[in-house]
């Protein structure tokens, strides 16, 4: 689905993406095209319209590819990831941009809402397509946040579950685990190349951004360098929390181990006792005690309680 807004001066109209060549080029206007789950013939239109590099396009239909910003002769291409790891792409000149937005089947695409709100809000008298690719980039490092605060949330339950009594399935806690690691390697594979990128916008690598945009494009570079910050320490929490995992593990079989320990040599006394007094020898005094079998039991019976009182003692029962 294709929609396109001219903005001129501080006006704004909304056209038919049928007559989107005609506003094309023109200099004292900003044309935004915004495509959202493009068809095939809706990618031809657009390549066709506006001149768009083949290898661009190959990149956009290929998807998952990680940040990059790409120069061509023409216009610049963007590739970026939103914060549900959706990725989203930019073809953009002095007056117009293009944003594509796709999903992957389990995710929709991002969403611009917010992103419209805050342009129209806060533009200047004369937008320019640098400032909306600020704001369109800001917006998804912005969302960055949302996913650490969500990120942080998990690993809080996780670390409460560890201590739970009794403790939940190992498997389950084991299971957690992987699936935070795994998040965290996918969010840093999005998050981590959108720097470079970042970083080429503010030094103005690309013709058309003058000074004030770049300054721009440094405020969203330093948000992306929190965002890392802040996913670095996540990575050494989590790495805290499988330590931590290990480390009751051990102590829960250390325990285990004691009380088993313990009650062998509880049972070892008694058996000792069955043992002499099971071998049968003519000459043993006992066997004809007309106490003696009452006197196995209670010796066996003291034994046993001297133990446990004594591993009781140990803290190992």
């Amino acid at each position: 689905m294709i929609s396109a807004r001219v903005y001129r001066g501080g006006d704004v109209h909304e056209i038919d993406p049928a007559d989107i060549s005609e506003t094309v080029g023109h200099p004292d206007q900003l044309l935004w095209v915004d495509v959202e789950e493009p068809s095939d013939a809706e990618f031809d239109r657009l390549q066709e319209e506006f001149s768009l590099h083949p290898n661009a396009m190959d990149s956009v239909r290929e998807r998952h590819k990680r940040a990059k910003l790409v120069s061509y002769p023409t216009h610049a291409f963007i590739m970026a990831s939103s914060a549900s790891l959706q990725e989203v792409d930019f073809f953009t000149t002095a007056t117009w941009l293009i944003s594509v937005r796709e999903s992957d089947g389990k995710h929709p695409a991002w969403r611009i809402d917010n992103v419209m709100k805050r342009f129209e809000r806060t533009r200047p008298d004369h937008p320019t397509s640098a400032f909306l690719l600020y704001v369109l980039l800001d917006e998804i490092v912005d969302g960055y946040f949302d996913l650490l605060d969500d990120g942080e949330d998990k690993l809080e339950a996780l670390e409460e579950m560890l201590f739970q009594e009794p403790p939940p399935p190992e498997r389950e806690i084991q299971q957690e685990l992987v699936e935070s690691r795994k998040r965290l390697i996918a969010f840093r594979r999005a998050a981590l190349p959108l720097r470079e990128v970042l970083h080429q916008l503010q030094d103005r690598d690309v013709d058309w951004i003058d000074e004030e945009n770049g300054r721009n494009f440094g405020i969203a570079f330093d948000h992306l360098l929190r965002v890392l910050d802040l996913l670095d320490a996540q990575r050494e929490l989590l790495a805290s929390v499988v330590d931590a995992q290990l480390a009751i593990v051990s102590n829960r079989m250390n325990s285990v181990m004691k009380k088993m320990t313990s009650w062998g040599a509880i049972l070892l006394g008694s058996a000792l006792v069955a043992g002499i007094y099971g071998m049968n020898f003519v000459h043993m005094p006992e066997l004809k005690w007309k106490y003696g079998y009452v006197y196995a039991l209670g010796l066996m019976a003291a034994i046993a309680l001297a133990g446990y009182w004594y591993f009781k003692r140990k803290e190992w029962l």
